[in-house]
Protein backbone atom coordinates (compact mmCIF):
# COMPACT_ATOMS: atom_id res chain seq x y z
CA UNK A 1 0.00 0.00 0.00
CA UNK A 2 1.70 3.09 -0.63
CA UNK A 3 0.25 6.90 -0.10
CA UNK A 4 0.78 9.84 -2.82
CA UNK A 5 0.02 13.05 -1.52
CA UNK A 6 -1.17 15.73 -4.00
CA UNK A 7 -0.73 19.44 -3.38
CA UNK A 8 -4.04 20.48 -3.83
CA UNK A 9 -6.16 20.58 -1.15
CA UNK A 10 -8.96 19.67 -2.97
CA UNK A 11 -7.26 15.91 -4.26
CA UNK A 12 -5.10 15.42 -1.11
CA UNK A 13 -5.40 12.06 0.51
CA UNK A 14 -5.71 12.62 4.39
CA UNK A 15 -2.65 11.19 5.92
CA UNK A 16 -4.73 9.31 8.29
CA UNK A 17 -3.91 5.73 7.47
CA UNK A 18 -0.81 6.14 6.15
CA UNK A 19 2.48 3.99 7.64
CA UNK A 20 5.46 5.19 9.30
CA UNK A 21 7.31 4.94 6.48
CA UNK A 22 4.82 6.62 4.22
CA UNK A 23 4.48 9.80 6.45
CA UNK A 24 8.55 9.97 6.80
CA UNK A 25 8.97 9.45 2.54
CA UNK A 26 5.81 12.09 3.01
CA UNK A 27 8.14 14.88 5.27
CA UNK A 28 10.93 13.99 3.28
CA UNK A 29 9.50 14.90 0.25
CA UNK A 30 8.41 18.45 1.21
CA UNK A 31 12.12 18.81 2.01
CA UNK A 32 11.96 18.14 6.03
CA UNK A 33 14.45 15.66 7.80
CA UNK A 34 13.22 12.28 8.38
CA UNK A 35 13.26 12.52 11.70
CA UNK A 36 10.25 14.35 11.50
CA UNK A 37 8.09 11.34 9.86
CA UNK A 38 7.97 9.31 13.47
CA UNK A 39 7.13 13.22 15.31
CA UNK A 40 4.17 13.27 12.79
CA UNK A 41 2.97 9.39 13.17
CA UNK A 42 3.08 9.89 17.20
CA UNK A 43 1.22 13.33 16.56
CA UNK A 44 -1.06 11.23 14.51
CA UNK A 45 -1.93 8.33 16.25
CA UNK A 46 -0.93 8.80 19.91
CA UNK A 47 -1.56 12.59 20.45
CA UNK A 48 -4.61 12.32 17.78
CA UNK A 49 -4.01 15.60 16.56
CA UNK A 50 -6.30 17.16 13.77
CA UNK A 51 -4.70 19.47 12.18
CA UNK A 52 -1.22 19.99 10.98
CA UNK A 53 -1.00 23.04 12.24
CA UNK A 54 -1.06 22.17 16.10
CA UNK A 55 1.68 19.95 15.92
CA UNK A 56 3.69 22.10 17.97
CA UNK A 57 7.20 20.16 17.49
CA UNK A 58 7.23 21.07 14.23
CA UNK A 59 8.33 25.17 13.01
CA UNK A 60 5.60 27.53 12.29
CA UNK A 61 6.57 28.27 8.91
CA UNK A 62 6.32 24.76 7.84
CA UNK A 63 3.06 24.37 9.78
CA UNK A 64 2.02 27.59 8.00
CA UNK A 65 2.80 25.78 4.31
CA UNK A 66 1.54 22.46 4.93
CA UNK A 67 -1.69 23.28 6.96
CA UNK A 68 -4.06 22.26 4.33
CA UNK A 69 -2.86 19.19 4.29
CA UNK A 70 -6.12 17.06 5.88
CA UNK A 71 -5.20 14.74 8.66
CA UNK A 72 -8.61 12.80 8.30
CA UNK A 73 -10.29 13.94 11.16
CA UNK A 74 -14.11 14.16 11.67
CA UNK A 75 -16.26 16.36 13.92
CA UNK A 76 -18.64 15.38 16.34
CA UNK A 77 -22.09 16.36 15.39
CA UNK A 78 -24.07 14.78 18.44
CA UNK A 79 -23.28 12.27 21.27
CA UNK A 80 -25.42 10.63 23.71
CA UNK A 81 -24.49 8.59 26.21
CA UNK A 82 -26.92 5.43 27.75
CA UNK A 83 -27.10 4.43 31.69
CA UNK A 84 -24.48 1.61 31.50
CA UNK A 85 -22.27 4.52 30.33
CA UNK A 86 -22.03 3.52 26.26
CA UNK A 87 -22.25 6.24 24.25
CA UNK A 88 -23.42 6.80 20.62
CA UNK A 89 -21.34 9.29 18.59
CA UNK A 90 -22.70 11.33 15.78
CA UNK A 91 -19.89 12.33 13.59
CA UNK A 92 -19.96 14.82 10.41
CA UNK A 93 -17.17 13.59 7.62
CA UNK A 94 -15.73 16.07 5.22
CA UNK A 95 -18.33 15.57 2.66
CA UNK A 96 -20.94 16.58 5.40
CA UNK A 97 -22.19 13.00 5.60
CA UNK A 98 -22.60 11.72 8.94
CA UNK A 99 -21.88 8.60 10.47
CA UNK A 100 -22.69 6.94 13.49
CA UNK A 101 -20.19 4.79 15.94
CA UNK A 102 -20.51 3.42 19.62
CA UNK A 103 -18.13 3.43 22.37
CA UNK A 104 -18.79 0.49 24.86
CA UNK A 105 -17.20 0.49 27.79
CA UNK A 106 -16.90 -2.39 30.00
CA UNK A 107 -16.26 -1.83 34.16
CA UNK A 108 -14.61 -3.76 36.65
CA UNK A 109 -16.66 -5.27 39.28
CA UNK A 110 -18.00 -2.59 41.63
CA UNK A 111 -17.02 0.16 39.12
CA UNK A 112 -19.76 2.57 38.23
CA UNK A 113 -21.35 1.91 34.99
CA UNK A 114 -21.10 5.71 33.58
CA UNK A 115 -17.70 7.63 32.21
CA UNK A 116 -18.73 10.43 34.90
CA UNK A 117 -17.86 7.91 37.99
CA UNK A 118 -14.85 6.06 36.63
CA UNK A 119 -13.30 9.58 35.59
CA UNK A 120 -14.19 11.04 38.48
CA UNK A 121 -11.70 9.99 41.63
CA UNK A 122 -14.06 11.87 44.13
CA UNK A 123 -16.94 9.26 43.44
CA UNK A 124 -17.21 5.85 45.12
CA UNK A 125 -15.70 4.49 42.13
CA UNK A 126 -11.75 3.81 41.31
CA UNK A 127 -10.85 6.58 38.55
CA UNK A 128 -9.50 3.48 36.85
CA UNK A 129 -12.76 1.41 36.98
CA UNK A 130 -13.07 0.73 33.28
CA UNK A 131 -11.49 -2.86 32.37
CA UNK A 132 -12.17 -2.74 28.37
CA UNK A 133 -13.30 -0.04 25.66
CA UNK A 134 -14.60 -1.27 22.63
CA UNK A 135 -15.44 0.78 19.52
CA UNK A 136 -18.25 -0.24 17.13
CA UNK A 137 -17.58 0.98 14.04
CA UNK A 138 -19.25 1.72 10.86
CA UNK A 139 -17.94 1.21 7.43
CA UNK A 140 -19.98 2.61 5.09
CA UNK A 141 -22.97 5.22 5.48
CA UNK A 142 -25.75 3.43 5.15
CA UNK A 143 -26.03 -0.10 4.28
CA UNK A 144 -27.12 -1.86 0.98
CA UNK A 145 -28.26 -4.98 2.28
CA UNK A 146 -31.51 -3.53 4.13
CA UNK A 147 -31.99 -6.53 6.41
CA UNK A 148 -35.62 -6.44 7.40
CA UNK A 149 -34.96 -5.81 11.08
CA UNK A 150 -31.93 -3.27 10.90
CA UNK A 151 -32.70 0.17 11.75
CA UNK A 152 -29.21 0.89 9.07
CA UNK A 153 -30.68 -0.92 6.41
CA UNK A 154 -34.02 1.18 6.68
CA UNK A 155 -32.21 4.12 5.72
CA UNK A 156 -30.70 5.67 2.10
CA UNK A 157 -27.30 3.82 1.65
CA UNK A 158 -24.77 6.29 0.47
CA UNK A 159 -21.12 5.47 0.22
CA UNK A 160 -18.23 3.50 1.57
CA UNK A 161 -15.90 5.09 4.04
CA UNK A 162 -12.21 5.98 3.70
CA UNK A 163 -9.67 4.01 5.84
CA UNK A 164 -9.23 7.40 7.80
CA UNK A 165 -12.63 7.88 8.11
CA UNK A 166 -12.86 3.91 9.80
CA UNK A 167 -9.93 4.80 11.76
CA UNK A 168 -10.78 8.16 12.67
CA UNK A 169 -13.93 6.57 14.61
CA UNK A 170 -11.61 4.47 17.09
CA UNK A 171 -9.61 7.82 17.90
CA UNK A 172 -12.87 9.80 18.57
CA UNK A 173 -13.97 7.81 20.82
CA UNK A 174 -10.65 7.10 22.58
CA UNK A 175 -10.23 10.48 23.14
CA UNK A 176 -13.26 11.42 24.51
CA UNK A 177 -12.91 9.11 26.98
CA UNK A 178 -9.56 9.16 27.86
CA UNK A 179 -8.57 6.02 27.72
CA UNK A 180 -7.04 3.42 25.30
CA UNK A 181 -9.53 1.49 23.03
CA UNK A 182 -8.71 -2.25 23.73
CA UNK A 183 -11.36 -3.95 21.32
CA UNK A 184 -12.43 -3.10 17.87
CA UNK A 185 -16.16 -4.93 16.19
CA UNK A 186 -16.66 -3.39 12.82
CA UNK A 187 -20.46 -4.09 13.39
CA UNK A 188 -22.09 -0.48 13.05
CA UNK A 189 -23.34 0.88 9.67
CA UNK A 190 -22.76 -0.92 6.58
CA UNK A 191 -21.29 -4.12 5.38
CA UNK A 192 -17.48 -4.58 5.26
CA UNK A 193 -17.16 -7.07 2.65
CA UNK A 194 -18.31 -4.41 0.11
CA UNK A 195 -15.73 -2.12 1.10
CA UNK A 196 -12.85 -4.57 1.52
CA UNK A 197 -9.70 -2.80 0.71
CA UNK A 198 -10.20 -0.01 2.75
CA UNK A 199 -11.24 -2.40 5.80
CA UNK A 200 -8.24 -3.97 5.45
CA UNK A 201 -6.35 -0.61 5.13
CA UNK A 202 -7.75 0.33 8.27
CA UNK A 203 -7.30 -2.97 10.46
CA UNK A 204 -3.54 -2.57 9.26
CA UNK A 205 -3.16 0.98 10.84
CA UNK A 206 -5.33 -0.28 13.90
CA UNK A 207 -3.23 -2.91 14.63
CA UNK A 208 0.32 -1.55 13.64
CA UNK A 209 0.20 2.02 14.29
CA UNK A 210 -2.86 2.35 16.89
CA UNK A 211 -1.84 -0.44 18.58
CA UNK A 212 -4.80 -2.55 18.80
CA UNK A 213 -3.96 -6.70 18.85
CA UNK A 214 -5.32 -8.64 15.46
CA UNK A 215 -7.05 -11.06 17.77
CA UNK A 216 -8.86 -8.12 19.45
CA UNK A 217 -10.59 -6.96 16.31
CA UNK A 218 -13.93 -8.57 15.03
CA UNK A 219 -15.23 -7.93 11.58
CA UNK A 220 -19.32 -8.73 10.56
CA UNK A 221 -20.88 -9.60 7.55
CA UNK A 222 -24.26 -10.52 6.75
CA UNK A 223 -22.42 -12.76 3.65
CA UNK A 224 -21.16 -11.54 0.08
CA UNK A 225 -20.63 -14.38 -2.39
CA UNK A 226 -16.75 -15.24 -2.86
CA UNK A 227 -15.74 -12.26 -0.23
CA UNK A 228 -15.77 -14.50 2.56
CA UNK A 229 -12.68 -16.55 0.74
CA UNK A 230 -10.97 -13.73 -0.67
CA UNK A 231 -10.87 -12.38 3.23
CA UNK A 232 -9.58 -16.05 4.25
CA UNK A 233 -6.63 -15.34 1.83
CA UNK A 234 -5.21 -12.11 4.05
CA UNK A 235 -4.54 -14.93 7.15
CA UNK A 236 -5.53 -11.92 9.53
CA UNK A 237 -5.87 -12.91 13.50
CA UNK A 238 -9.02 -11.51 13.54
CA UNK A 239 -12.52 -12.95 14.66
CA UNK A 240 -15.00 -13.34 11.09
CA UNK A 241 -18.79 -13.06 12.42
CA UNK A 242 -21.27 -14.03 9.87
CA UNK A 243 -24.50 -12.51 10.77
CA UNK A 244 -26.74 -15.68 9.74
CA UNK A 245 -29.63 -15.16 11.27
CA UNK A 246 -31.57 -17.85 10.21
CA UNK A 247 -31.10 -21.57 9.77
CA UNK A 248 -32.85 -22.01 6.28
CA UNK A 249 -33.12 -20.33 2.69
CA UNK A 250 -36.80 -19.02 3.02
CA UNK A 251 -36.25 -17.28 6.12
CA UNK A 252 -33.07 -15.86 5.34
CA UNK A 253 -34.50 -14.47 2.43
CA UNK A 254 -37.26 -12.57 3.91
CA UNK A 255 -34.93 -11.24 6.85
CA UNK A 256 -32.19 -10.26 5.09
CA UNK A 257 -33.47 -9.63 1.10
CA UNK A 258 -30.02 -9.87 -0.57
CA UNK A 259 -29.74 -13.67 0.54
CA UNK A 260 -31.93 -14.44 -2.82
CA UNK A 261 -28.95 -14.36 -4.43
CA UNK A 262 -26.71 -16.00 -2.37
CA UNK A 263 -28.66 -19.65 -1.13
CA UNK A 264 -27.44 -20.77 2.19
CA UNK A 265 -25.85 -23.72 1.44
CA UNK A 266 -23.06 -22.21 -0.66
CA UNK A 267 -22.67 -19.40 2.22
CA UNK A 268 -22.13 -22.19 5.11
CA UNK A 269 -19.60 -23.82 2.67
CA UNK A 270 -17.72 -20.76 2.41
CA UNK A 271 -17.32 -20.23 6.08
CA UNK A 272 -16.30 -23.83 6.24
CA UNK A 273 -13.32 -23.12 3.44
CA UNK A 274 -12.58 -19.85 5.49
CA UNK A 275 -11.84 -22.26 8.45
CA UNK A 276 -9.80 -24.25 6.44
CA UNK A 277 -7.37 -21.53 5.44
CA UNK A 278 -7.38 -19.72 8.64
CA UNK A 279 -7.51 -22.19 11.07
CA UNK A 280 -9.58 -19.67 13.31
CA UNK A 281 -12.95 -20.27 14.52
CA UNK A 282 -15.95 -18.60 13.00
CA UNK A 283 -18.36 -16.84 14.75
CA UNK A 284 -22.23 -16.74 13.58
CA UNK A 285 -24.48 -13.82 14.62
CA UNK A 286 -28.46 -15.12 15.43
CA UNK A 287 -30.62 -12.29 16.27
CA UNK A 288 -33.54 -13.59 17.94
CA UNK A 289 -37.17 -12.50 16.90
CA UNK A 290 -40.07 -13.89 18.97
CA UNK A 291 -42.03 -16.40 16.89
CA UNK A 292 -39.75 -15.54 13.63
CA UNK A 293 -36.92 -18.05 14.22
CA UNK A 294 -36.93 -18.62 17.85
CA UNK A 295 -38.85 -21.53 18.03
CA UNK A 296 -37.11 -25.08 18.83
CA UNK A 297 -37.21 -26.51 15.53
CA UNK A 298 -35.50 -23.54 14.26
CA UNK A 299 -32.49 -24.12 16.72
CA UNK A 300 -32.50 -27.73 16.12
CA UNK A 301 -32.25 -26.86 11.66
CA UNK A 302 -29.47 -24.42 12.98
CA UNK A 303 -27.87 -26.99 14.81
CA UNK A 304 -27.60 -29.40 11.53
CA UNK A 305 -27.06 -26.50 9.44
CA UNK A 306 -23.74 -25.59 11.20
CA UNK A 307 -22.35 -28.78 12.54
CA UNK A 308 -19.00 -30.42 11.48
CA UNK A 309 -16.41 -27.10 12.11
CA UNK A 310 -14.94 -24.79 14.32
CA UNK A 311 -17.58 -22.22 15.29
CA UNK A 312 -19.72 -20.57 17.83
CA UNK A 313 -22.75 -19.16 17.75
CA UNK A 314 -23.71 -15.35 19.53
CA UNK A 315 -27.60 -15.36 19.92
CA UNK A 316 -28.36 -11.82 20.13
CA UNK A 317 -32.31 -10.94 21.57
CA UNK A 318 -33.85 -8.09 19.21
CA UNK A 319 -33.28 -4.92 19.53
CA UNK A 320 -36.42 -2.86 19.12
CA UNK A 321 -36.62 -0.40 15.89
CA UNK A 322 -39.46 1.86 15.44
CA UNK A 323 -39.66 0.78 12.00
CA UNK A 324 -40.65 -2.58 12.48
CA UNK A 325 -42.93 -4.64 14.84
CA UNK A 326 -40.53 -7.73 15.63
CA UNK A 327 -40.56 -8.61 19.52
CA UNK A 328 -37.93 -9.67 21.36
CA UNK A 329 -38.18 -13.47 23.10
CA UNK A 330 -39.10 -14.53 26.63
CA UNK A 331 -36.48 -15.06 28.92
CA UNK A 332 -37.66 -18.77 28.54
CA UNK A 333 -37.59 -19.17 24.57
CA UNK A 334 -33.84 -17.90 24.74
CA UNK A 335 -32.98 -20.15 27.51
CA UNK A 336 -34.65 -23.17 25.12
CA UNK A 337 -33.13 -22.39 22.22
CA UNK A 338 -29.52 -22.04 23.75
CA UNK A 339 -29.87 -25.60 25.73
CA UNK A 340 -30.52 -27.43 22.78
CA UNK A 341 -27.44 -26.06 20.58
CA UNK A 342 -25.62 -27.17 23.21
CA UNK A 343 -27.54 -30.84 23.23
CA UNK A 344 -26.56 -30.57 19.82
CA UNK A 345 -22.62 -30.02 20.95
CA UNK A 346 -23.02 -26.45 19.42
CA UNK A 347 -20.52 -23.58 21.18
CA UNK A 348 -23.10 -21.09 22.02
CA UNK A 349 -23.06 -17.87 24.01
CA UNK A 350 -26.50 -14.99 24.45
CA UNK A 351 -25.24 -11.62 23.73
CA UNK A 352 -27.44 -9.02 25.46
CA UNK A 353 -26.39 -5.13 23.35
CA UNK A 354 -25.05 -2.43 25.22
CA UNK A 355 -26.94 1.21 24.88
CA UNK A 356 -30.50 0.25 24.40
CA UNK A 357 -31.47 3.61 25.80
CA UNK A 358 -29.26 5.69 23.08
CA UNK A 359 -31.00 3.83 20.42
CA UNK A 360 -26.60 2.49 20.43
CA UNK A 361 -27.41 -1.15 20.43
CA UNK A 362 -27.23 -3.74 17.69
CA UNK A 363 -29.30 -3.01 14.69
CA UNK A 364 -30.07 0.43 16.39
CA UNK A 365 -27.83 2.51 13.73
CA UNK A 366 -28.69 4.17 11.48
CA UNK A 367 -27.99 7.22 9.43
CA UNK A 368 -28.82 10.41 10.20
CA UNK A 369 -30.14 13.65 8.60
CA UNK A 370 -27.21 15.65 8.11
CA UNK A 371 -29.32 18.72 8.29
CA UNK A 372 -30.03 18.21 12.01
Amino acid sequence: MSIKLSESPTTTQPLLGATLEELTAWVVSKGQPAFRGKQLHDWIYNKGVRSLADITAFSKQWRAEIADTPIGRSTLHYNSEAPDGTVKYLLRLSDGEIVETVGIPTFKRGGKSSRKYARNPSSNSSPNSLERLTVCVSTQVGCPMACDFCATGKGEYKRNLSRSEIIDQVLTVQEDFGERVSNIVFMGMGEPLLNTKNVLDAIRALNQDVGIGQRNITVSTVGIRSRIREFAQHHLQVTLAVSLHAPNQALREKLVPTARSYPIEDLITECREYVEITGRRLSFEYILLAGVNDLPEHARELAKLIRGFQCHVNLIPYNPITEVDYKRPQRQSIETFVDILKEKNVAVSVRYSRGLEADAACGQLRVANSNN
